[in-house]
This record gives C-alpha cells, structure tokens and sequence, in this order.
C-alpha cells in the first residue's frame, strides 16, 4: 500500500490540490485521488467541488481523462452520488480502483455498477499509473 506522493510518479504530477477530505494529483491525462481516512465522500460535499476544480485546470469535462482512486484510507463513497456526476454531463475515459483490501474490492464492485466508462481494480499503484498511460495516449489497454 503506496501513497502517490511516496511513488516514482509523483515528480510527473502537473499539479497538486489539497482539501481538508483528500489529495488529488493531477497528471498528463489522469488524476490520482487519496481520499483521507473516515470521509463519506459525497457529491455535493466533495465531489461537486473537485470536479470543478479539474475540470477547469485541464479545461475539460473529462472526456479525456482517467481518474484513479487510490484507496490508502478506509472511507465511504455513496455510489449514487455517479448519477450526479454524469447528469451535470461529466465523463469520464476511465475510472481505476487501487484496492488494498477485501472490503476496498467490494466497494469497487458496487461503484462499477453506478460508472458508465471503463472500470479496473488494481492491487498496486505503479499497475494502474501504467494502465492510464496506457489509455491516455489512446492505446488498448484493459
């Protein structure tokens, strides 16, 4: 279990946004997001106010970008919350689970059913930055 900054990627971050519930690392093509310990991260919360912010600093609605959820902390999603993701008409090229546990993967499991992009769980960080690379420069990878 790997944190980003802690990894031999993060000297590729373009930028890094801290809020009082996670780090988010955005890099060419894909973010890495670490959501801290204990959070119930929600749309209108959390995620209403990152989409916003990535949106804006890529200057897209994310039909180019792959985000990669790097579970380091035990936290709650609502699941649902996608639904709101998609109707403001966000997209998304891919979406990357880093589970380190049990409970992370079925967590995973249930977001997927709520995703409509390309979902993958991984079991290291260093396995999903290759998988995004590998989308962003518009290669098949799965």
């Amino acid at each position: 279990m790997g944190k980003f900054k802690d990894s031999v990627f993060y000297h590729d971050a373009i930028h890094e946004i801290n809020y009082p519930f996670g780090d988010f690392y955005l890099l060419d093509g894909f973010v890495v997001a670490e959501v801290y310990e204990g959070i119930t991260f929600n749309w209108d919360d959390h995620g209403k106010k990152v989409v916003e912010d990535i949106s804006y600093l890529y200057d897209s609605h994310g039909q180019d970008l792959i985000l990669i959820a790097n579970r380091i902390n035990s936290y709650s999603t609502k699941p649902t919350d996608w639904k709101k993701f998609f109707q403001h008409r966000y997209t998304l090229k891919g979406y990357g689970v880093v589970s380190y546990s049990k409970f992370g993967n079925s967590i995973a499991l249930i977001e997927k059913w709520f995703i409509r992009t390309r979902t993958k769980r991984f079991k290291s960080l260093d396995s999903a930055i290759e998988w995004a690379k590998g989308i962003s420069s518009n290669r098949m990878v799965s």
